[in-house]
């Protein structure tokens, strides 16, 4: 995996996120970037096959946390523990993708993950408009990671557990 280092900027920005608590350093683990990207991948090879337009809305979120997820593990870190975990995982987001197409739809996450908590915990569904708009986010997240350097492939044998 050829992954593109992320910029001065970039780390002070993510760096801060460290010191607010927000991320925690950890080791680089490809495995675990690829295995996120895969799950991202087979969710958005399924929507086409779903009819429901919350189902749809919802696997497409969790594609773009997957992406998230994936991006995080390639470059050593993780979300701290407890409630804010989206949120962080959003900032995150913002501050790896910072260039078209891909920093809008970053930008849009966070619209994303309020949305699918107001159908969640407040029963107000999503509507086709804005599960398409997901759906379109989705697909822009998991091709600026590709095009960072994460595949939802094993580059060697020895990446697979």
């Amino acid at each position: 995996m050829a992954l593109i280092p992320l910029t001065r900027a970039q780390q002070g920005t993510v760096l801060a996120l460290v010191e607010a608590r927000r991320l925690h350093v950890v080791h680089t683990d490809l495995t675990r970037a690829t295995s996120f990207l895969r799950q991202a991948e087979e969710r958005l090879n399924q929507l086409p096959l779903l009819t429901s337009v919350v189902v749809r809305y919802g696997i497409a979120y969790d594609a773009c946390h997957d992406t998230g997820e994936a991006l995080l593990a390639a470059y050593g870190f993780r979300t701290t523990n407890g409630s804010g975990q989206p949120e962080a995982l959003g900032r995150y987001l913002r501050v790896v993708f910072d260039k078209p197409p891909a920093d809008r739809a970053a930008r849009e996450f966070d619209r994303l993950r309020r949305a699918r908590n107001q159908g969640r915990y407040e029963a107000k569904p999503v509507g086709a408009a804005a599960t398409q708009k997901a759906e379109q986010i989705a697909w822009t997240l998991f091709k600026a990671a590709l095009a960072r350097g994460i595949s939802p492939r094993p580059s060697s044998p020895r990446e697979v557990r």
